[in-house]
């Protein structure tokens, strides 16, 4: 149901806000943490940026951030020289000096078994509950299983204030809806804000809230659960279609018939919405959401069958890349290949490796004992993750030179232009389906015969 606030009682929080009587703390000023804090800075709110990692910051007491997202920067800037943006590295003095506490840190996955990794929520909770005052708001950011809110973080809440949510505080769920590399704009132009609360007095709060700085307006759900599990099927709805393409485009490699062509032709009927076939599934959202929805199923003893084999198909695709180019190389022993990857991030135009299939990649060269493994990526210039042995360059030439194949893994809007001329004579395998077959003499690619 789509809400709006009164235009008079929206004025006035807004004045609040503006006036620095009502000052938002933003805990992390990450991915998502950084830009919620610059779109509330670009509304002339006073913000309190919280962080534990000191060089966060001190970027940020500079004016910078360390997450390369347009207009991020310039809000942080401003923010600083207005006197409206302040940063903390004590997490409980920001509770005790805000009135309004986002919660932005991630949720990611544990090893085993696979699950929600809920450390950093629960810690802000903590933190947070124990500087918390009646009339508080509180604003949970991260995509988290459905439940995680009302059975995990309103009970800490509660237990460290002594407060009781709706009779003391507010406590909203408004999913973080961001696109890296155009937040900023998502959160202001493109997207409703989704928006749940603890009881009616806190949806009231949250709508109110969002409206001032959502221009496309405020989607309500009747209960948290609602909202929680809205965010992830948003993921899963888009994993599951990858895993279509994916396993469309290896049936055309094996009928002969040029995947991309007959995509852009069935995409032209107006219900039809083939996904791009790829190397795999990157990122901290589309890899990791249908792990919680599987997680909650389990739970539930319900069944996921089509959100369990999409995830497993795309995390297959590295190894069937890898095993498909390799065949370009027929005739050289694995232990005598030298292979230029190009791509390091997740997807293209984009810094951020996190879950990137570069990755899984870099495994199955591993498997079968490749002489020698080099990334070529024009934003990544540093990866701590990735093994010494391992060269990461942002020379093309250097990482090209003397390579026996090259692998195209992250769609970078650069590499869709390369030909024989960029990457010399040597095999090429696209693993997104950018490049120009006709560019290369020897070429081969997901979705198209080798």
């Amino acid at each position: 149901m789509r809400k709006k606030g009164s235009r008079s009682q929206t004025a006035e929080l807004m004045e609040k806000i503006r006036s620095g009587k009502l000052k938002i703390a933003v805990y992390g000023l990450g991915h998502v943490g950084s830009p919620i804090a610059s779109v509330w800075l670009r509304a002339g709110a006073h913000v309190i940026g919280v962080d534990k990692s000191a060089t966060v910051l001190d970027n940020a007491r500079n004016g910078k951030t360390h997450i390369p997202e347009p207009g991020v920067s310039q809000a942080f800037e401003k923010g600083l020289k207005e006197k409206r943006f302040h940063l903390y590295d004590d997490p409980i003095q920001a509770s005790r000096d805000s009135q309004i506490k986002m919660i932005c840190v991630p949720v990611l996955l544990t090893d085993f078994p696979v699950s929600a990794s809920l450390a950093a929520v629960m810690q802000v909770a903590t933190d947070i509950g124990r500087g918390l005052k009646p009339g508080d708001v509180v604003v949970m950011n991260p995509s988290v299983p459905p439940g995680t809110t009302e059975d995990m973080v309103i009970p800490i809440l509660e237990k460290e204030s002594s407060l009781k949510v709706e009779r003391d505080f507010f406590l909203v769920y408004n999913p973080e809806r961001i696109y890296e590399g155009r937040a900023i704009e998502d959160i202001e132009e493109r997207y409703p804000a989704i928006v749940a609360g603890a009881g009616p007095k806190s949806l009231e709060a949250g709508s109110r809230l969002f409206s001032i700085v959502f221009k496309k307006g405020v989607i309500t759900t009747r209960n948290i659960r609602t909202a929680e599990t809205e965010k992830l099927l948003e993921g899963v709805y888009r994993d599951v279609n990858i895993a279509l393409a994916n396993e469309m485009a290896k049936l055309c490699e094996k009928i002969g018939v040029d995947f991309w062509e007959a995509r852009e032709a069935a995409n032209s009927q107006p219900f039809c919405h083939i996904h791009r076939s790829g190397a795999g599934v990157g990122g901290a959202c589309i890899p990791v959401y249908p792990r919680f929805i599987i997680q909650s199923a389990e739970l539930a003893k319900a069944d996921c069958n089509i959100t369990r084999l999409g995830r497993n198909i795309n995390d297959s695709m590295p190894a069937y890349c890898v095993e498909q180019a390799i065949k370009l190389v027929d005739g050289i022993e694995p232990s005598q290949l030298v292979v230029a990857l190009l791509g390091l991030a997740f997807r293209g135009g984009v810094s951020d490796t996190r879950f990137s299939p570069t990755y899984k990649v870099i495994e199955e060269l591993k498997k079968i004992r490749v002489k020698e493994i080099r990334i070529h990526d024009p934003l990544v210039l540093d990866d701590p993750a990735l093994p010494p042995d391992i060269k990461l360059t942002s020379d093309l030439g250097e990482a090209v030179k003397s390579a026996d194949l090259v692998m195209l893994i992250t769609d970078h809007q650069q590499y869709g232009k390369l030909s024989n001329k960029e990457l010399g004579d040597v095999p090429v395998y696209d693993g997104r389906g950018i490049l120009d077959s006709s560019k290369f003499a020897r070429f081969a690619g997901i979705g198209r015969q080798i």
